[in-house]
């Protein structure tokens, strides 16, 4: 669906991207991450040319933007922006309906669609006369989302979109992100300098450094296989943490040995942390599991820990 190739943009003799390569495939969500300054935003804003590149070509499904008129390109392109960038003086209802408007779309379908739009994001019904000002952060980081969805356009670009927002927030949002059904038919480039963020939103990370790709590939591949020393450095100080949160119970499946004798149990889906947390939180001696082919297996809390390290050290030496 998108397409780099060796794109390069300098500003002055400071060299912001350099020879940046990637693709992402259609509904794949891929995670642009690193320091602030490393090009990542550049690179993300080349994409619907609000920066043109020096070199390069960037591709969207199958045409190089530069042959493409700028208004069209951007119009068929949703935007979230990090300040989130809502018209003050416009209603919620103005501002997400702003793209529709100018797709000079009937009221009638301008108004469902908003109305569908503010349901799915849980915004409350009255909120559609208010204005900016008068919502929570959270509330106008949803009417942002909205305003970029509302087109229901094929590609979506964020640009470190909860990154206003406090820590309680910012993790409620992106459960509500994740599990965001209209979400999952897009095709996404997001920026982050928040780790934690890249690695349980992502399908793959770009890890970026000084304008240039330092590592893409999964949340896993970057955990368990560094390409480098930085990737290797970038990662340290949460790995552990981060190896917990994205390695799933169907992950070590094969490393647990008791079948449970209770048929039924949770998804094997399920985050080893989160298998941990409700172990803790329910001060349970053990958990039932269930996988998609309907076996059943239970785990205490030292074996979840003796199957992950089990996996752990078989996927490091693959």
């Amino acid at each position: 669906m998108i397409e780099l190739k060796n794109v390069s943009k300098k500003y002055g003799e400071a060299v912001a991207v350099n020879q940046v390569s990637f693709d992402v495939k259609e509904k794949e969500n891929l995670v642009l991450l690193g320091t602030s300054g490393c090009g990542k935003t550049t690179t993300l804003k080349m994409i619907n040319r609000l920066i043109n590149p020096d070199e390069g070509e960037i591709i969207i499904n199958g045409q190089n933007i530069i042959n493409q008129n700028t208004e069209i390109l951007r119009k068929g392109i949703g935007y979230v922006m990090q300040n989130i960038g809502l018209f003050p003086h416009y209603t919620v209802e103005e501002n997400i309906a702003i793209v529709p408007e100018l797709l000079k779309w009937d009221k009638k379908k301008i108004q469902d669609r908003v109305y569908e739009l503010t349901e799915k994001l849980h915004l409350p019904a009255n909120s559609l006369k208010l204005f900016p000002n008068e919502l929570s952060g959270g509330q106008q980081q949803r009417v942002g989302l909205a305003r970029a969805l509302v087109s229901d356009p094929a590609v979506l670009l964020m640009d470190e979109p909860f990154g206003a927002l406090d820590n309680v927030t910012r993790t409620s949002i992106r459960k509500e992100f994740k599990d965001l059904e209209e979400l999952k038919r897009k095709t996404m480039v997001m920026v982050t300098h928040d780790v934690e963020e890249a690695f349980e939103l992502a399908d793959r990370i770009c890890l970026m450094d000084k304008g240039q790709i330092m590592q893409i590939g999964t949340p896993k591949e970057l955990l368990f296989n560094p390409a480098n020393d930085f990737a290797k450095k970038f990662l340290d100080g949460q790995r552990l943490a981060l190896e917990f949160k994205i390695v799933t119970i169907e992950d070590i499946w094969e490393k647990l040995s008791n079948r449970s004798s209770i048929n039924k149990g949770l998804s094997a889906d399920i985050s080893v942390w989160d298998a941990m947390e409700k172990l803790r939180n329910n001060q349970a001696a053990e958990l039932q599991f269930s996988n998609n082919t309907q076996e059943y297996k239970s785990a205490s809390f030292d074996e979840l820990i003796k199957a992950f390290n089990q996996y752990k050290n078989f996927t490091k030496h693959e």
